[in-house]
């Protein structure tokens, strides 16, 4: 009896070791690499409940359009506000101040509150002057269009030219 309980011990163990032995250990799985989006959207944040969301798309046609389908909430009532942005190289992390105002086209366009401190605006911005395929690092801010103060502001997205 004490035999069979060996021999039943002696293959266990000989199946687990097998089993164990037979697993690749330290695999190391490489990540594959980022494509930045095409399309996204961008959340900016102020004080308190002050939101602002900005659906980013570019055309699928051949003139490089990018729509920046933009609303802000819980701002200053009936209030002017300019959305800018900033540029740099494509590495995930923002640090350029070269801001640009954006709007329609190459005039810059406010978003005008309503009583209550909510508004909206389609602006637009031709890019066909930028190489299909190129990358680069892109955040966003909305300013008050008096004293240029900063309100509203974005992380760091990603982006690359169709």
């Amino acid at each position: 009896m004490e035999t069979k309980n060996l021999r039943s011990a002696f293959l266990f163990t000989t199946l687990l070791f097998i089993g164990f032995s037979c697993q690749q250990v330290g695999e190391i799985v490489m990540p594959k690499p980022k494509v930045p989006p095409f399309n996204f959207e961008v959340i900016l944040r102020g004080n308190e409940d002050q939101l602002g969301l900005i659906k980013f798309r570019q055309d699928s046609g051949a003139a490089k359009i990018v729509t920046l389908d933009t609303k802000v909430r819980n701002l200053e009532p009936n209030h002017e506000y300019l959305l800018q942005r900033a540029v740099d190289a494509f590495d995930g992390i923002c640090t350029s101040t070269a801001w640009l105002t954006l709007g329609k086209g190459l005039t810059p366009q406010s978003i005008l509150t309503d009583e209550e401190g909510n508004g909206s605006e389609i602006l637009w911005r031709n890019i066909s002057a930028i190489p299909s395929g190129t990358t680069f690092d892109i955040h966003f801010r909305l300013v008050d269009a008096v004293s240029m103060t900063q309100v509203l502001n974005s992380d760091c997205y990603a982006y690359m030219v169709k």
